[in-house]
């Protein structure tokens, strides 16, 4: 049967376009049920008698269908393994699909676990459920009636199909199909029309066997605060925020909360430089970090300049309702942030208030549930492990087993009348403070995917066991004879790249570099390159590694072990003997790695004189070839820098830190790293000129004049003259930078600079003129990313371009469209970004764990001094931290308070701190005492006090005079170690 759907589409022009397409419809679309004997097949059946639940509500068998607001509001409930036999229809499935893709994604994965008994109904194209639009109907109107229709469709043709002598001889009931919808308007029709409906928190809290389950109902509102006065002013409509955007009367941009004052944030708006300041709750207006808003600027007038205070939240819980004296102390919280602005030394910020959200970006929150003061409530307060986020309200009637858990908890709604967001409990992650519950939370709130492969992903990797045929040897150089090795760390398994270097009976040496060839095992568009352009990168915790790629690829398949022949992509040179390359050339090979070595034993080998193996010999001509190419680099104005970077040894069972050290670094890696270089610089050069539209570049943008004061002035206290107009001239100026009696001091220097830089990031060579390709740090006019495919996803795009150039492997339409490329990069660079972060905060747990119970009192240097602290390097252990000068609290408001009788003073134009004859400046040597402060179970934090110089009522005693009972008064020694960043 063949019907025509009509309608109208408005072009870019304004004009109005009339589109008919034909639409066929069906009478051989099957129920799934096994019930019908009519349309039941056995390859589709899914609804079943098996799985009958327990329901007050609905007290005899039934079918599901769910309404597209349930889907949307309770996935998380759906997720729970209790639902089963659901009609899913496509009407609801393509609603889902248009409004959320990541719901659409978990409710997919949701539909195809047969065990769930979930069944796709094709309602849209069924004769007898198939609802055309009605004229002045809305399109969410006619999905709804669909919605019913089907639903009644359903219940009758069920029904039909048990008869009563069946159902009489066997003593049980008839089956029935309900409707759950949370549309009053909806739920109102449904009941008019015969339909058996419920909204979804009703049938929820009717489930006899699993009461727990009510925890995870998505909150609108609560009944106590449904009387209550708004505290925020309205957002604005969308349809008022578009036309204020559009008359520019409105900014739009992302707000960032801040970290250490919750009643501060900003909005990132293009046409600005600065970021729009927001101060006040009423201003930040129940935005959430990371949300699209709509901000009104205030006047000039009315600007302000950011607080520079550490301002957090008292304690408020779950059944307190809005009060006067609450209002007033947030109003003189406001006046004295306020108060701190005007007499900040910055310069004033554009300020706003915001308006209206355009897009919400809520995710699912780690963190703790707050311990109520009320006995047997299921009201609370959850306190979110990322400061930048508002506490939530939720119910729960687990709050007793929850204690001293990590859990996660999602917002739902944030009406006027609430203090807090709404939210709901999802699940629980672990115990405070096990090891595999904080991975956890690292890795959740950085967003880094980390959930198994999934088996679609799983179906597209090699089948076992694999071996290379003639074919492949036909279509591949074979370089299996050459003596390559690769050098890694220890313990690497994801070997990404291997070296050779060779004598050419013409004098010259022959460099190769051979990189895993991970596209050949990952096509493109297939589940399994999805999913590695999804992760970006692989992620290294401490002890942990979240691969980017199936394991059977990244340890196995594509590593390239030693004595195993091993695809690869290689890059070879002919150089002569000063390393100036005379040819290059790339093609896809097959390799059989002599030896797989770590950088020590690659050293050993190559200190070895008396070791003169095919091997030895190769590594000695690339080290001496990779110092005079870095020497190269440095001449033209490369720049050495530097950060504290720490390694653990880690207990191979209970994976907790045992020691902590500084890493060590030898000539070898930078022989590796050279030549990495050399491949990514010549890679980059070949696709640019190939593809000059879509090669995938990676660039180091050079930061602004002031990014440098900090160190310019740190360099000029210590007598020394940093020059930053070039990338050249600073190299020299570092390079001068040299103390006999602290070899620590250059170091520390290349350290500051590194914190000066921008970051770098990857882009498309057709999104940006030339002259803005170049990467600052390495002085490279050009670079790309091409030798660790295993582990980021730039370098696989990158290999699908330069085989696609040397005709080694087809080209694709993705490949070439610049949009789609872009898009990859700009996920490319907020996953790296992420993964950056992640691996930090797994260092600074392990920290934690390892100073557990310790106090150490531990040399150090001042890295560079800020207005309220000192940043302290412990080259010991390559560790930084904090020591915070001005720590004393009145206990009122959180407000830090200067201590009559100590106080330091920040120079701004010299940075450096005062306290009496005291004089701290950038690069002073100091002797600390490290400790773990756990008085907030959430946020641990390594406390750094001063030991030397001793400073009075400031500095706390030496251990030798502790044995003498010389220490300082217990009050001081608690006020240092309630020190809050």
């Amino acid at each position: 049967m063949q019907t025509l759907r009509e309608f109208t589409r408005k072009t870019k022009r304004g004009n109005i376009l009339k589109i008919v397409r034909e639409h066929y419809l069906r009478d051989d679309i099957g129920c799934g049920s096994e019930l019908c004997r009519k349309c039941f097949q056995n390859e589709v059946y899914q609804l079943t008698s098996q799985h009958e639940i327990q329901c007050s509500l609905f007290k005899f068998p039934h079918y599901i269908v769910l309404d597209t607001n349930v889907v949307l509001d309770q996935i998380d409930v759906l997720e729970e393994d209790v639902l089963r036999n659901v009609i899913v229809l496509t009407t609801v499935l393509n609603e889902v699909k248009h409004k959320s893709s990541s719901i659409y994604k978990r409710f997919n994965e949701i539909v195809h676990d047969r065990t769930r008994h979930f069944y796709v109904f094709v309602n849209e194209h069924h004769k007898d459920t198939y609802a055309d639009r009605e004229p002045d109907e809305t399109a969410n109107d006619r999905n709804d009636r669909a919605i019913r229709l089907a639903t009644k469709w359903y219940d009758d043709h069920i029904r039909a199909s048990q008869s009563s002598k069946d159902l009489d001889r066997t003593g049980k009931t008839a089956t029935r199909v309900i409707l759950l919808t949370d549309d009053a308007g909806n739920r109102a029709k449904a009941e008019a029309e015969g339909i058996l409906v419920a909204s979804a928190s009703e049938y929820v809290k009717s489930l006899e066997d699993f009461p727990l389950l009510v925890d995870k109902l998505s909150h609108k509102s609560f009944d106590s605060e449904k009387q209550a006065l708004p505290q925020y002013p309205a957002h604005l409509s969308m349809k008022e925020l578009l036309e204020g955007l559009r008359q520019k009367k409105l900014l739009q941009g992302a707000f960032q909360a801040s970290r250490e004052n919750y009643l501060e944030g900003s909005v990132n708006v293009e046409s600005f430089e600065k970021a729009i300041l927001i101060q006040g709750r009423e201003a930040l207006n129940r935005a959430v970090d990371g949300d699209l808003v709509a901000v009104e600027l205030l006047p000039e007038s009315e600007w302000s300049a950011p607080s520079e205070i550490v301002l957090e939240e008292k304690n408020v819980y779950a059944d307190d309702v809005p009060s006067e004296e609450r209002a007033e102390q947030e109003k003189d919280m406001l006046q004295q942030v306020q108060a701190a602005s005007a007499a900040s030394t910055e310069e004033r910020s554009p300020t706003g208030r915001i308006v209206g959200i355009v897009r919400r970006k809520w995710r699912q929150y780690c963190g703790i549930l707050q311990p109520s003061l009320i006995q047997d409530t299921n009201r609370h307060i959850f306190v979110p492990a990322d400061r930048k986020i508002p506490r939530i309200r939720i119910e729960t009637r687990q709050a007793a087993k929850l204690q001293n858990q990590r859990i996660i908890v999602t917002i739902d709604t944030w009406p006027r009348n609430s203090r807090y967001p709404h939210g709901h409990f999802v699940r629980s992650l672990g115990p405070l403070g096990d090891m595999a519950t904080e991975n956890e939370v690292i890795l959740l709130e950085h967003d880094v995917p980390h959930c198994k492969f999934s088996e679609e992903v799983l179906s597209f990797l090699p089948k076992m066991p694999w071996t290379i045929t003639e074919e492949d040897y036909a279509k591949r150089v074979d370089l299996r004879d050459l003596y390559i090795c690769s050098v890694d760390p220890p313990g690497c398994t994801d070997i990404d790249d291997a070296l050779h270097c060779r004598e050419l009976p013409n004098g010259n040496l022959e460099v190769g570099v051979h990189i895993a060839d991970v596209s050949h095992f990952i096509r493109p568009g297939n589940a399994l390159d999805k999913e590695a352009a999804a992760r970006g990168t692989t992620v290294y915790l401490v002890g942990k590694r979240i691969d980017m790629v199936p394991e059977l690829l990244s340890s196995n398949l594509c590593s390239l072990v030693g004595g195993v022949e091993r695809f690869a992509f290689s890059c070879v040179w002919e150089v002569d003997h000063e390393a100036n390359v005379l040819n290059k050339r790339f093609h896809k090979s097959v390799i059989k790695s002599k030896r797989a070595m770590t950088y020590e034993e690659a050293q050993v080998m190559i200190d070895d004189a008396a070791d003169q193996g095919e091997i030895a010999k190769s590594l000695r001509n690339l080290n001496k070839l990779a110092k005079i190419l870095k020497k190269r680099r440095m001449d033209n104005g490369a720049l050495v820098l530097a950060s504290p970077e720490i390694r653990f040894q880690v207990d191979s069972e209970t994976h907790e830190p045992l020691e902590v050290e500084a890493k060590q670094m030898r000539e070898t890696n930078s022989m590796v790293e050279e030549f990495m270089l050399l491949a990514n610089i010549t890679v980059a050069e070949h696709i640019a000129a190939e593809f000059t539209e879509c090669a995938v570049l990676r660039r180091h943008p050079k930061p602004p004049p002031t990014n440098f004061d900090p160190l310019v002035k740190a360099a000029r206290y210590q007598g020394f003259q940093v020059d930053t107009d070039s990338g050249l001239e600073l190299a020299h100026s570092l390079d001068k930078c040299v103390k006999e009696d602290n070899p620590y001091f250059n170091t520390m220097i290349r350290i500051l600079t590194t914190r000066c830089m921008m970051q770098a990031v990857y882009f498309i060579s057709g999104s940006l003129q030339k002259d803005e390709y170049f990467h600052y740090g390495l002085a490279a006019p050009i670079y790309t990313h091409f030798t660790s495919p295993i582990r980021r996803y730039s370098d696989i795009m990158v290999h699908r371009l330069l085989a696609a150039s040397i005709g080694a492997d087809s080209t694709y339409a993705q490949l070439l469209e610049r949009k789609s490329n872009e898009e990859l990069c700009h996920n490319l660079n907020y996953r790296h970004k992420m993964a950056q972060y992640a691996g930090r905060a797994s260092v600074a747990l392990n920290t934690h764990l390892f100073f557990r119970g310790k106090e150490e009192d531990e040399e150090g240097y001042v890295l560079f001094v800020r207005k309220n602290a000192l940043q302290v390097l412990i080259p010991k252990y390559g560790l930084e931290g904090t020591l915070y000068l001005k720590s004393d609290k009145d206990g009122k408001d959180g407000l830090e308070r200067i201590k009559a009788e100590i106080i330091f003073t920040f120079n701004e134009e010299d940075h450096t701190q005062r306290c009496g004859n005291f004089v701290f400046h950038s690069f002073d040597p100091v002797t600390v005492r490290l400790s773990l402060d756990s008085s907030n179970v959430q946020h641990e934090k390594l406390v750094f006090r001063l030991v030397k110089p001793y400073i009075k009522g400031f500095s706390v005693e030496t251990k030798a005079d502790d044995k003498d009972n010389q220490a300082p008064p217990p009050s001081k020694k608690s006020k240092k170690d309630k020190k809050k960043k």
